[in-house]
């Protein structure tokens, strides 16, 4: 079968060093293996969402000298291709979940869960202590009759999903390892990025997905959403983040290295992504590289599973000011 992967990208800021790292990495994974690539645009929170930051994550991406076969481009909106117009995928989702007794109305607020001293679990919010869980149905019914908010959570049924890590080798973790219950759409009708990611990457046919680190965590909410919705998992590479020059992971609200800024000094594409080639262990020093260069000897299961942490000499090869190559590209 033909690999599909995918770039996944949220429209809320400008991309910076960190996205193009996972934005290469999965363009290598997918292009050394001929298959196709889908740009999918992740926005999901519509208030943050622009459109310009949509067009320049597309215009960065193909700086880079990175393309795709499917999806929105700079020049043609293609609305399928975007979360916030698939509201309607979503709903219908969350409805089969109802049906086969995969989800259940939470009545319980932030506020509840910090006075139940909930373990705050990062980007993947609090953990669930199951208190909505097993309301009487009496009581369910009248809460929502009277119109009080509620959100919708997964029921966990105790399972142990067991994958592969390209990098990370085989895993087994359960729900009640990360969170428990987890929430499928919010009190105020938004979905979860674990029910559009999941439903996403089924109805598109996603077969690889390569990520950061930091999402391993949502794999076992995927896998029984996946599980229930009847489709079946990709194969998932977890790789490791970079990091700034304090060890912090990058973020969009880090201006100074988002590409766009980085083009601002007069840092060329050719390397950006020479650096991120050598941080990968794809070149053996560094270079100025096209990452077409880098598909043919690319092996997704050499590289690197520990976080980089730039360095000042890593910034200033970037800007010109340390090793030169024999010229430009």
């Amino acid at each position: 079968m033909t690999v599909r992967g995918r770039l996944a990208p949220s429209p809320t800021g400008m991309a910076h060093l960190g996205n193009a790292w996972a934005f290469l990495l999965a363009w290598l994974a997918v292009r050394s293996q001929g298959g196709e690539l889908v740009l999918r645009m992740e926005d999901l929170d519509i208030e943050r969402s622009s459109v310009v930051y949509m067009q320049m994550l597309m215009s960065d991406i193909r700086w880079l000298g990175l393309d795709w076969d499917e999806g929105p481009t700079p020049e043609k909106e293609a609305a399928d291709w975007h979360q916030a117009n698939r509201f309607h995928l979503y709903r219908e989702a969350l409805e089969r979940l109802k049906e086969a007794g995969l989800a259940y109305p939470c009545f319980c607020t932030r506020k509840d869960l910090m006075v139940a001293h909930a373990p705050h679990l990062g980007d993947a919010g609090y953990a669930y202590p199951g208190t909505c869980r097993h309301l009487a149905r009496e009581e369910v019914a009248a809460r929502l009759q009277k119109g009080q908010p509620c959100s919708w959570r997964y029921a966990s049924q105790g399972t142990t999903y067991h994958f592969a890590d390209c990098l990370h080798g085989p895993q087994a973790v359960r729900l009640e390892d990360c969170g428990g219950d987890f929430v499928l759409c919010r009190a105020d009708g938004v979905f979860s990025y674990q029910l559009a990611v999941s439903l996403d990457d089924g109805l598109m046919g996603i077969s690889q997905v390569v990520r950061g680190r930091d999402i391993m965590p949502s794999t076992a909410r995927q896998l029984a959403l996946l599980e229930a919705l009847d489709f079946a998992a990709p194969q998932y590479c977890h790789i490791p983040l970079l990091l700034d020059t304090d060890g912090e992971r990058l973020a969009k609200r880090q201006a100074s290295l988002s590409l766009e800024a980085l083009r601002m000094r007069g840092v060329t594409a050719g390397r950006v992504i020479g650096l991120l080639a050598r941080i990968a262990g794809l070149t053996d020093r560094l270079e100025i590289v096209h990452p077409r260069d880098l598909i043919s000897t690319f092996a997704i299961s050499a590289l690197r599973r520990e976080d980089y942490r730039l360095t000042t000499a890593d910034m200033h090869w970037l800007e010109g000011r340390g090793h030169e190559p024999d010229a430009e590209q």
